[in-house]
């Protein structure tokens, strides 16, 4: 990440284990109160390890302070507006969004911007457009003639009156939409003298179109305009890096050029990781060739955790990275557990099982490859619906990938049910080393090799429950695991470091 913030000051280098914060969930209360509570947690989230943070979309959608913020109506609108009903977003008003955003930076965390450029929903107006009826499951064949429909594709923000911009969208910014109406009809059109972008995936035949009005993004003007966006939003608000939203539906050649040319304008790094749900490995891959400035995160290794969670032992854990984006393109694989696409009742719901979960924790946080993602709902919980609780060993986990996980590795993936690695630690962080054993099924006990330098040291097991071990001559240690469980031992000397890493609780104070 770019080490200053938007007035130039410099912040404190990256972290030697980055560490992301998705810091939202799908329900959070719409009084917009967010970016107080994030202003006033910077610090706190800064000591618990996150080295980035996700921020949520920041700009008005339509279902104004509902809005999780994917309805996109108006990117320029950050909470200044009174557009959709109100003025602050879900999240809170532009000023508290950029107040946030230097708190994040004073405590140094890189702020990552939510980027949705796939659609725009609420316009202002209807427009008649000429369009075809296609195939839902298959969008490159037609079901009917060419007629008029009437969608709402006038979008001319009278609310902010042209500040920032004076771009109005018409239907010609768009290449089709999923609603008639002067027939209240749903479908999906494309518009007349257009075609959906070929550099999508192939899913559903072309699976350009997703919801709403789907963006031409490039259409010249279209293209234009989001350029202007791009700089204007960097600009405006500091942020470090962009989460993009969709990238299946948006035309690969569209990101390839409009990343590198945003930070060219900008002078800045900007490094991107894009959300392309696949569990085909190959097809991100394919992505990230064509998109070489950018990660992906990785989906098809959340879905094998998922499947551990969920297959009453049947999956062979000793596979469990095989076909993972993490596996294949280490620097560009942004791993994670559970994100607000996958909670319970989301359109992507793929939960995975409260009893594995601090073991999928473990297996991303304290790896050497890859960057973890943590998703706010498993380190806070979801108390607005109940749907989620907190991982209560996540805490201790963040703090061991802080202090703890570093120097070289050693797997011992080698069997279907119970398997483990260990870190060695390095000289530069006192105490570290650690030791990690899951079990998806009945207990047992694996030798890992965790450094000739522990030899003779007494390791504990801080999760778990296990007595002490001591680690043998030879640098190698028996340690055993529960039924379905995780074992975490550490050397003895690191458990100070450890304490007082049994729960986070965010600070609610004056803000709300």
């Amino acid at each position: 990440m770019d080490n200053r913030d938007r007035t130039g000051a410099e912040r404190a280098p990256e972290a030697a284990n980055p560490l992301m914060l998705q810091a939202f969930a799908w329900d959070l209360n719409a009084d917009s109160s967010h970016w107080r509570l994030l202003a006033e947690n910077a610090a706190f989230l800064a000591a618990c390890g996150v080295s980035s943070m996700w921020l949520p979309p920041a700009y008005k959608g339509q279902a104004g302070v509902k809005d999780v913020g994917y309805g996109v109506y108006d990117t320029y609108d950050l909470g200044e507006f009174d557009q959709k009903g109100t003025v602050p977003t879900k999240y809170g008003t532009k000023d508290e969004y950029l107040a946030a955003i230097e708190a994040l930076h004073a405590a140094g965390i890189a702020v990552v911007a939510d980027i949705v450029l796939n659609h725009r929903m609420g316009g202002e107006a209807t427009e008649t457009v000429r369009a075809t009826p296609v195939d839902p499951a298959d969008r490159r064949r037609p079901i009917g003639e060419p007629e008029d429909i009437t969608a709402w594709t006038r979008f001319t923000f009278p609310g902010r009156a042209g500040a920032y911009s004076d771009f109005a969208w018409d239907w010609t910014c768009f290449h089709g939409i999923d609603w008639d109406e002067a027939r209240q009809l749903a479908g999906v059109w494309l518009f007349e003298g257009k075609q959906w972008n070929e550099n999508v995936d192939d899913e559903l035949g072309n699976y350009d179109y997703l919801m709403g009005a789907d963006v031409h993004a490039t259409d010249p003007k279209v293209r234009a305009e989001l350029d202007r966006w791009g700089r204007w939003y960097v600009e405006t608000t500091g942020v470090d890096g962009l989460r993009l939203d969709a990238v299946k539906h948006v035309g690969a050649d569209f990101f390839a050029s409009w990343l590198p040319e945003l930070r060219r304008a900008t002078g800045r790094a900007l490094p991107a990781v894009g959300e392309y749900w696949s569990q085909n490995v190959a097809e991100l891959k394919e992505y990230l060739q064509a998109v070489p400035s950018t990660s992906l995160f990785d989906v098809p290794l959340h879905f094998h955790l998922h499947a551990a969670s969920t297959s009453n032992g049947d999956v062979d854990l000793s596979r469990l990275f095989e076909g993972t984006l993490v596996e294949a393109d280490p620097a560009r694989a942004v791993t994670f557990v559970e994100n607000h696409d996958t909670q319970p009742g989301q359109s992507l719901a793929s939960t995975i099982q409260p009893w594995f979960k601090p073991s999928a924790y473990a297996l991303i946080l304290l790896r050497d490859a890859g960057t973890p993602c943590v998703f706010w709902g498993d380190l806070f919980g979801t108390p607005e619906t109940g749907d989620l609780p907190a991982v209560t060993e996540l805490p201790m986990l963040m703090t061991m990938r802080r202090a703890l996980a570093h120097g070289p590795q050693h797997d011992a993936l080698d069997a279907p049910d119970v398997v483990g690695f260990a870190r060695e630690g390095d000289a530069a962080h006192p105490g570290s080393g650690l030791a990690v054993v899951l079990s998806d099924r009945l207990a047992g006990t694996k030798r890992l090799h965790v450094g000739a330098r522990h030899a003779g040291e007494r390791w504990v097991c801080v999760l778990g429950g296990h007595e002490p071990v001591t680690v043998g001559d030879d640098g190698t240690a028996e340690l055993p695991v529960s039924d379905g469980g995780l074992s975490v031992y550490v050397p003895e000397a690191a458990k100070p470091i450890l304490d007082g890493s049994e729960e986070y609780r965010l600070r609610v104070g004056s803000g709300d």
